[in-house]
């Protein structure tokens, strides 16, 4: 993907570098995706950031931040007659208590508040069912669109949800249509009732619709991801620009530790070039995209950047103290009884991060029973991500929380037996430092020599392959189950982020995940079974 993306650059470096061609107009975009319920700053590991660490200036985001940066550069941008849309690709849903407890309502509240003239449709909106997007919609007066889903036998959104929408932006006529990726159907609950299309048939439908309206300039604003953004943009025509979400993509003009290029360019068919552009996540980043356009309404330049809404963008004082407002009813949510356990449920560092322990054979077996239905045969938890133990007795949301602090979510992807071995090596790799990468596991079990060399140290793996155990088979392909951070290569598992096949990185959250277990199994009995062994 980086090839095709650095290649991709090359070929339009001199279109985009270029001084901007004379032309009518422009249009500026301002642009957001994959939120994820954010609501509040986030730190840098991308979840909920501490009042304390906040005051101290090192988090991020958060809506209130994302208010004032929105309003600013609209507000300047209007005075000086230029024209302005703000968008979200998709993607509000799931990913902090304030989706737990407000269930969208409160997302689309402040988008509504901000003034977003556009959202798509993302996966996680169909978290709850079609049912589920109703707390958003009831809360926002602009349109919701997706072009690929037909929701017209669905009662609770029939109506609701558009194909595409024309805005009139000072006389000026810019089409919007967008996409859902089909993967929604496995990965969310849209239900029976909403139907999917291939994405590039439809978008090329919608095009083709608006242009016959005459409609000035077309985005598509798309929840699809960046690979098949790409695709999109080699396959339909008429196309002006591509606000993607989704793939968690970090575009940027000029971070050398950036994704890709902002905006990337890609050729369509008839060899005009279409700029795409995505801005990461979790509020992090505010994309700004300038599309110069000719008289036939043609995009002719582009240029811009992401944002990083740091410490140096002060929070709307209105938003902030909504936001605090609504917290407080999160404070309750914490205390949530779940469940119980049995017993004290070992988590401490000094153990789990030199053998097996209670608290990773908890979190794997309810990463591995979540996903079991797909196919899936092994779970891996780093040590890193397991930060307390549990006392018996009633088991709250605060201490599942607290246990696993980060908001990571669950990745579901294929590898060889010899990749996992791989995996295995690199998780015993530094027992000695204490290291967070030591693997908790389920569906496997494996035996290893603390004394051997770093690499070498995996003496035999067996996995559960329907109630038998046999031997991992280095050609075979087995498919696993981590969270997001091991997936993008935390904690040395770089061999899940180069040879992952079929990754899909977004599922729910892994608190989730282990609170509906611990119900699901109440009152749950702590226990090891030697699923970690070594060498005597």
């Amino acid at each position: 993907m980086l090839a095709r993306i650095l290649g991709s650059t090359a070929m339009v470096a001199g279109l985009s570098l270029a001084a901007p061609v004379a032309a009518e107009t422009t249009l500026h975009i301002l642009h957001i995706n994959d939120l994820h319920s954010r609501i509040q700053p986030i730190n840098r590991f991308d979840s909920t950031c501490s009042a304390e660490d906040d005051a101290a200036g090192e988090c991020f985001g958060g809506v209130a931040r994302i208010g004032t940066a929105i309003n600013t550069i609209r507000g300047d941008l209007e005075a000086a007659g230029e024209n302005v849309i703000v968008l979200d690709a998709g993607d509000q849903y799931q990913g902090s208590l304030f989706f737990t407890t407000y269930r969208g309502a409160a997302a689309g509240e402040f988008m509504e508040t901000i003034g977003f003239d556009a959202m798509a449709l993302g996966n996680h909106e169909f978290n709850n069912g079609p049912e589920g997007l109703l707390p958003l919609l009831d809360a926002v007066s602009f349109p919701v669109i997706s072009g690929n889903i037909d929701v017209s036998a669905d009662p609770t959104l029939n109506g609701r949800v558009q194909d595409h929408v024309v805005l009139d932006v000072n006389g000026m006529q810019v089409g919007l249509i967008a996409a859902l990726t089909r993967d929604t159907i496995e990965i969310s609950s849209p239900g029976d009732s909403v139907v999917f299309a291939e994405e590039i048939a439809a978008l090329q439908a919608d095009v083709d619709a608006l242009t016959a309206q005459g409609v000035d300039v077309i985005v598509a604003l798309t929840h699809v991801g960046l690979p098949a953004d790409i695709r999109i943009a080699e396959a339909v025509t008429g196309i002006d620009v591509i606000v993607g979400g989704h793939s968690h993509t970090y575009l940027s003009q000029d971070d050398p530790d950036r994704d890709g290029p902002y905006p990337l360019w890609i050729s369509n068919p008839e060899g005009v070039m279409v700029p795409i552009v995505q801005a990461y996540a979790y509020s992090k980043y505010l994309g700004h995209l300038e599309v110069t356009l000719d008289d036939a309404g043609s995009v002719v330049y582009a240029e811009g950047n992401t944002m990083l809404l740091d410490a140096s963008v002060t929070p709307d004082a209105a938003i902030a103290a909504r936001v605090a407002e609504l917290a407080g009813p999160i404070e309750a949510a914490m205390g949530e009884v779940v469940g119980a356990a049995t017993d004290f449920i070992e988590g401490d560092r000094s153990v789990c991060r030199v053998m097996e322990c209670p608290m990773g054979n908890l979190v794997a077996d309810a990463m591995l029973d979540r996903v079991a239905d797909q196919g899936i045969q092994i779970a891996f938890a780093n040590s890193g991500g397991l930060r307390a133990s549990i006392d018996g007795g009633e088991v709250t949301m605060g201490e599942v929380f607290t246990v696993l602090p980060f908001q990571n979510a669950l990745a579901t992807f294929q590898l060889t037996g010899a990749d996992v071995l791989a995996a295995l090596e690199n998780g015993v790799s530094q027992v000695e430092e204490v290291a967070g990468r030591f693997p908790q596991v389920a569906g496997m079990r494996f035996t290893w020599n603390p004394a051997g060399e770093p690499g070498a140290r995996i003496v035999s793996v067996e996995v559960d392959m329907g109630g038998t155990w046999e031997a991992l088979d280095p050609g075979a392909t087995y498919g696993i189950v981590s969270n997001n951070f091991m997936r993008a290569g935390g904690d040395g598992y770089s061999i899940f982020a180069r040879n992952g096949m079929n990754a899909y990185d977004f599922g729910p959250g892994l608190e989730e995940v282990v609170a509906t277990y611990i119900g699901a199994n109440s009152p749950y009995a702590p226990y090891t079974d030697g699923r970690i062994a070594t060498v005597e």
